[in-house]
């Protein structure tokens, strides 16, 4: 009864959160699809944290997504050893990225006072959500080997069965507690995403592909900045 409620039940709850929220907000409150960045505050840390957590956790999420999509394509690729040892290892490699780019934020945000005034409870909540489930997804590919092999022919059938209704939760039944932890946090983020700022990230700016170029416009004069400066 535990897994269905935690691995079939919420998974539907959290999915319902995202659809249904994530609409109303777009559709009454669209001016709060933004991220509101902090970088005018502070870019530094900010870059050295962002850029490894974006390209880290793109990645791990596109290996997840072809998995989900080409599972016997997956294993195919597997069967040749050379071939599984390098998409774990590059799977690994990104998701390390992903760790550290979540700490160097995590740790931006506790020790900078300005960042830490713009800092809500949602903000701690997704930040420690995210960290536990990026941190379990790289404790599950240590510590239980040949991942992409066991995710395609087991979990990829339980995913599948969701979005199908006929969820099977024998499949993850059986699964150790860390895999578990990972699956289940992986719906809390879908479950609270629509109401953090993360949501911007659903609405893609297709539009900058064709609209017109912005013209900037310095309007100070440089020469008295500088001798003010002096």
């Amino acid at each position: 009864m535990k897994n269905y409620l935690l691995f079939v039940v919420f998974p539907y709850v959290a999915i319902a959160l995202e659809v249904v929220v994530s609409l109303w907000r777009y559709i009454f409150r669209r001016h709060e699809f933004t991220s509101l960045s902090s970088e005018f505050l502070e870019s530094k840390k900010l870059f050295w944290g962002s850029v490894p957590w974006h390209y880290g956790i793109l990645a791990v999420l596109l290996g997840h997504l072809i998995g989900l999509l080409f599972p016997r394509e997956v294993l195919l690729w597997n069967s040749v050893p050379i071939r599984l040892l390098i998409l774990e290892v590059t799977g690994l490699t990104f998701g390390l990225m992903a760790l550290v780019g979540i700490v160097l934020l995590i740790a931006r945000r506790i020790s900078d006072p300005r960042i830490r005034q713009v800092t809500s409870k949602v903000d701690v909540l997704v930040l420690a959500v995210l960290l536990v489930q990026v941190a379990s997804g790289v404790a599950v590919a240590i510590g239980y080997r040949w991942g992409s092999s066991w995710y395609a022919s087991a979990l990829v059938p339980y995913l599948r069965g969701l979005f199908t209704f006929n969820p099977n939760v024998e499949f993850i039944a059986g699964m150790p507690t860390l895999v578990k932890v990972h699956v289940f946090t992986a719906f809390l983020i879908v479950a609270i995403l629509p109401f953090t700022r993360l949501i911007h990230f659903l609405v893609v700016p297709v539009s900058y592909l064709w609209r017109s170029y912005q013209i900037v416009v310095w309007n100070y004069d440089r020469k008295k900045i500088r001798r003010a400066s002096n």
